[in-house]
């Protein structure tokens, strides 16, 4: 499984505005639910659901939003690189501007674990967060995203 068999190109937001973590959640909640065909308050609800447990923040500017969903088919991600920092509760205390949703079926077992995994490697390997922060068209980010790994083990 690759990060492009995740996203899509038009599943790529390269400068959302947002004012917070709610408002974030709120804007990629409804894009995720116009791609997917899913209701735009189940994926909302999901999302918040989730951040209740604790914050998807993983350090270094990086939020991995997700969940998931009943009647969703397949793995579905959406990356947003936001125009200005904000918080997210993040346990290192840096603001995200980097986001990275991910919603599943809900049998989707092992394969939402891997693919959370294999995201947060991505976004935290500094060089590409760092072409992804410099990128500003969709279709510059969906290419450092498609990147082979640096280490692909």
């Amino acid at each position: 499984m690759t990060i492009t068999d995740l996203v899509a190109p038009e599943a790529i937001l390269p400068a959302l505005k947002v004012n917070s973590k709610k408002q974030a959640l709120q804007e990629l909640a409804a894009r995720a639910a116009e791609l997917t065909g899913q209701n735009e308050r189940s994926v909302f609800e999901v999302l918040l659901q989730r951040e209740k447990l604790g914050t998807t923040a993983v350090g270094y500017g990086v939020a991995i939003p997700h969940g998931k969903l009943p009647k969703l088919e397949k793995i579905f991600g959406l990356f947003a690189r936001l125009e200005r920092p904000i918080d997210f509760e993040a346990m290192d205390g840096q603001p995200v501007d980097l986001v990275f949703l991910l919603l599943a079926p809900e049998g989707a077992g092992a394969d939402h674990l891997k693919a959370l995994a294999r995201i947060a490697r991505l976004l935290r390997d500094l060089d590409v967060a760092k072409k992804l922060r410099a990128s500003r068209e969709a279709q510059a980010i969906y290419s450092v995203l498609a990147l082979p790994p640096a280490s692909a083990a």
